[in-house]
C-alpha cells in the first residue's frame, strides 16, 4: 500500500522555504517595518497546520497578505484572535519581530482589537460547518504572501502598492509557495479572497510550477473580500459569499 502524502510536512516545508526566501528581500520609504508571522508566530501555525492542513482539501481559499489584527497576531490566516482560539481551539505562544513599530505592537492572543475579516470569514465558516473539524475536513485558508508591510505612521502597504522592482521577488517566492501548497492539497476548487489572490492563483495554475494535469482539474474561482474598507462587504458579506459560491456550483452547507 502506498504511503499516505504527508500534507502538513509538504506545508510546513513550503512555509519555511518561503519566510527564508523573503527574509533578505529590503523595501524602501516609505515602508519602515516589515513582518513575518511566519517567523515571530511560527507556533501557532503550525499547530494550525499540523491540526487542520493534514489531508487533501476541496477548496482553498487564499487570502492576499496579513492583515493588523489577524495573522499578524496569531499567526494564522485571517486569524481573528477569538476565532483561532475559541472555534479552532489554537492558543500557542508568539514572540516579536526584530524591528517592531512601536504603532503595531505585537501581542499574539492577549490582542483585544479584532480582525472584522477574520471575524467575517470564520464566523460564515462556523456558521455553515459549525465545527472547525467539519469545515477543515473540506476546505483549508491560505495567504499568498506572509509578510506586512508598514509605513512609519502604522498604515498598512499591500503588495500591490510596491513598486515593480520590489515586487518582482515577492512574486516569485510567494506564487512558488503557492504551487507547492495546491500541489500538496490538491483542491478541487481554488477560491481567491478578492481579485488579486484570484489573479496569483491563475498565474500559478497556468504557469509550469504546476503539473498540466492537475493544473486543470483545479477550478479557480473567486469570492468578495471581508475587508471593511469594501462597501460591497459592509452591505451583506455573508450573503454575497453564498450567491457567489452557489453560482460557482461549489456546495457548502446551509446556514445554521
Amino acid at each position: 500500500m502506498p504511503a499516505r502524502p504527508d500534507v502538513a510536512g509538504a506545508l510546513l516545508g513550503a512555509a519555511r522555504d518561503l519566510s527564508a526566501a523573503l527574509a533578505p528581500l529590503r523595501f524602501a520609504p516609505p515602508v519602515a517595518h516589515v513582518y513575518d508571522p511566519l517567523r515571530y508566530a511560527w507556533a501557532p501555525y503550525e499547530a494550525y497546520v499540523r491540526r487542520y492542513g493534514a489531508t487533501r482539501k476541496r477548496i482553498v481559499l487564499l487570502g492576499m497578505n496579513p492583515g493588523p489584527f489577524g495573522m499578524m497576531q496569531t499567526g494564522v490566516p485571517f486569524g481573528e484572535v477569538a476565532a483561532v482560539r475559541d472555534w479552532m481551539g489554537i492558543e500557542a505562544p508568539v514572540g516579536e519581530p526584530s524591528d517592531m513599530h512601536p504603532r503595531r505592537p505585537i501581542e499574539g492572543f492577549a490582542c483585544r482589537r479584532s480582525e472584522v475579516s477574520g471575524r467575517r470569514l470564520w464566523g460564515w465558516a462556523a456558521a455553515r460547518w459549525v465545527t472547525a473539524e467539519r469545515f477543515f475536513a473540506d476546505a483549508f485558508v491560505l495567504n499568498w504572501c506572509p509578510l506586512v508591510w508598514l509605513e512609519a505612521s502604522g498604515r498598512n502597504r499591500t503588495p500591490a502598492q510596491l513598486p515593480a522592482v520590489e515586487l518582482e521577488p515577492v512574486h516569485r517566492a510567494c506564487d512558488l509557495h503557492l504551487a507547492r501548497a495546491l500541489r500538496a492539497l490538491g483542491p478541487e476548487w481554488a477560491i481567491g479572497v478578492g481579485g488579486f489572490a484570484e489573479r496569483r492563483l491563475r498565474t500559478v495554475l497556468e504557469g509550469d510550477a504546476v503539473d498540466g494535469a492537475f493544473a486543470r482539474s483545479v477550478r479557480v474561482g473567486q469570492i468578495l473580500h471581508p475587508s471593511p474598507a469594501s462597501p460591497a462587504a459592509n452591505r451583506g458579506w455573508t450573503e454575497a459569499v453564498d450567491t457567489r459560491l452557489a453560482e460557482l456550483g461549489i456546495a457548502v452547507p446551509r446556514a445554521r
